[in-house]
C-alpha cells in the first residue's frame, strides 16, 4: 500500500473512533450519526461538512489525533450538532459571518454540557468562562439569539478573534445553498425530533442536556411566514377599478380606430381582488404581556397588511382586548382608522387570562350580524388561560411571544404561532 493509501485508512480509522466514541457515550444521536456520511478531501487542511456529509482532510486528521486524540471526536461532534440543527441551510438568509461564529458558539456550549470526556479540552475552562457571561446577556445560547445579539451589539475584532480561537472547529464554505443535498433539512428536521424525543426519556435524571434541548426546540419549532398566515383571513370582493386581465385592448383601439370615439368593448369598471376585508385581533391585555409587546405585535401586523396593498378600502376589523372578560372593541373600517388607533389607542385591562369571553363575544357579534363573512381570528397571548372547548365558526390563529415548553397545548382545531421579540420590532 502507498504512503497516501496508509494515510487515508489510518484517517478513517481516527474516524470511526471518533464515531463510536459519541455513539457509545450519547446513545440518542445514532440515527443522526448513521446519516452523517464521512468522506476524506484531501489538501484541505480541515473539517467541514455540507449539511449531510462530513469531509475531512486525512493529513489533517492524523495531525489533530497526534497532537490531541481528543480534539477529533470534538471537531465530529461540532459538525454533528451543525447538521441536527439546520445551521447550514440558513446560511444564505443572513450575515454570514455573524451566523458562521454565533453557529460554532452555539454548538461548543452545547457539547460543554453534555460533558463527552473523550471530546474535553484544555480550553473549555475558558470557554465555559466566556458562555456564562454571553448567556447573562443574550439569554438561551442558541445560534439564532446569539446572532440576533451579535447584530444588536456588534464584537470588536479581538472578541470576534477570541471566541474563533476557543470554538471554530470546522470550515463553513460548503455552506452555501446547494441544489441537492443526500440529507435534506426536511430529513434533518426528523432526525432532530426523533432526538428530542429520545433525548428527554433518555436523559430524565441528568440536568446536562439542558442546552442541546434548548437548541433542538429553537431548531424543530415550527415556523410560519406571519404574512402567508394573514393571507388565510383573505377573501375575494370586488373593488373598483379598470380589470386589466379581463380587458382586450385589441378590439379596444380596432373600434376607435374604425369608427372614431366608439370602442368596440368597454374595461369593466371592477375587479376581483383577494385581500383581508373581515377578522378579529384578540390581544391579551394581562399582566403578563407588557404593553410594549402588544404595540409591537399590532404594528407587525399592520406593516405586513399594508406592505402588499392587503386590506380591502372599505373593511371590518374588530381589535378585541380582554384578559378574564373583554376589556373594549374597537372596530375599524379603513386604514385611517387603523393608523389612530395604533397611534392614540390605550391598552385596557391586565388583570388575570380566560381566552373564553373573547369567543362568547365574538359568537355575539356574528348574532348580531356584525360580520358578513367573517375569515378568522388571531389571539395575540402568553398562553396562560383557559382555552374554549367548541370549535367556532372561523379560523383562529394563537400567536405566542418566544417558545415556552410549561405552557398549556393549544386546541387541535387551532393554529400556533410563535414570534420572537426580535422578528417584530425588525
Amino acid at each position: 500500500m502507498s504512503d497516501e493509501g496508509k494515510i487515508s485508512s489510518l484517517a478513517a480509522q481516527v474516524m470511526g473512533l471518533a464515531r463510536d466514541d459519541i455513539l457509545i457515550h450519547l446513545r440518542f444521536f445514532d440515527r443522526a450519526l448513521s446519516e452523517l456520511t464521512c468522506r476524506e478531501r484531501q489538501k484541505t487542511g480541515c473539517f467541514a461538512t455540507d449539511g449531510s456529509t462530513c469531509f475531512y482532510d486525512p493529513v489533517y486528521v492524523l495531525k489533530c489525533y497526534q497532537e490531541n486524540p481528543k480534539y477529533v471526536t470534538r471537531a465530529y461532534l461540532h459538525m454533528l450538532l451543525h447538521c441536527i440543527f439546520f445551521h447550514s441551510f440558513q446560511y444564505d438568509r443572513l450575515d454570514a459571518d455573524k451566523w458562521d461564529l454565533a453557529a460554532d458558539i452555539a454548538v461548543e456550549n452545547v457539547i460543554l454540557d453534555l460533558g463527552l470526556a473523550g471530546a474535553a479540552l484544555e480550553e473549555d475552562e475558558e470557554t465555559a468562562g466566556k458562555l456564562k457571561i454571553l448567556q447573562e446577556d443574550a439569554g438561551a445560547l442558541t445560534a439564532e439569539r446569539i446572532y440576533r445579539y451579535f447584530v444588536r451589539n456588534p464584537l470588536t475584532v479581538r472578541e470576534e478573534n477570541e471566541w474563533k480561537r476557543l470554538c471554530v472547529r470546522d470550515v463553513h464554505s460548503l455552506w452555501k445553498p446547494a441544489e441537492q443535498l443526500i440529507v435534506t433539512q426536511e430529513q434533518w428536521e426528523k432526525i432532530s425530533r426523533r432526538v428530542k424525543a429520545e433525548l428527554k426519556s433518555f436523559t430524565k435524571a441528568r440536568a446536562d442536556s439542558g442546552s442541546l434541548i434548548k437548541n433542538l426546540e429553537e431548531a424543530t419549532r415550527d415556523r410560519y411566514d406571519y404574512g402567508e398566515i394573514l393571507r388565510r383571513f383573505m377573501v375575494m370582493g370586488e373593488e373598483i377599478g379598470v380589470n386589466d386581465d379581463e380587458f382586450d385592448y385589441v378590439y379596444y383601439t380596432y373600434g376607435l380606430e374604425q369608427y372614431g370615439n366608439l370602442p368596440l368593448i368597454e374595461p369593466l369598471e371592477y375587479k376581483e381582488s383577494v385581500k383581508v376585508k373581515e377578522f378579529v385581533i384578540a390581544i391579551d391585555t394581562s399582566a403578563s404581556c407588557r404593553g410594549d409587546i402588544v404595540r409591537a405585535f399590532l404594528n407587525k401586523t399592520y406593516s405586513i397588511l399594508i406592505s402588499g396593498e392587503n386590506f380591502f378600502h372599505r373593511m371590518n376589523v374588530h381589535v378585541i382586548q380582554c384578559d378574564h372578560q373583554v376589556q373594549s372593541d374597537t372596530k375599524i373600517t379603513c386604514q385611517e382608522e387603523f393608523d389612530a388607533f395604533l397611534k392614540h389607542g390605550k391598552l385596557t385591562g391586565f388583570g388575570a387570562t380566560d381566552f373564553r369571553p373573547v369567543f362568547s363575544y365574538v359568537d355575539e357579534l356574528l348574532a348580531r350580524k356584525e360580520f358578513e363573512n367573517l375569515k378568522g381570528l388571531i389571539y395575540f397571548t402568553d398562553g396562560y388561560g383557559i382555552y374554549p372547548e367548541r370549535m367556532p365558526d372561523y379560523q383562529v390563529i394563537f400567536a405566542f411571544l418566544g417558545e415556552d415548553e410549561n405552557r398549556a397545548a393549544v386546541p387541535s382545531w387551532s393554529m400556533k404561532v410563535v414570534l420572537e421579540e426580535e422578528e417584530m420590532t425588525s
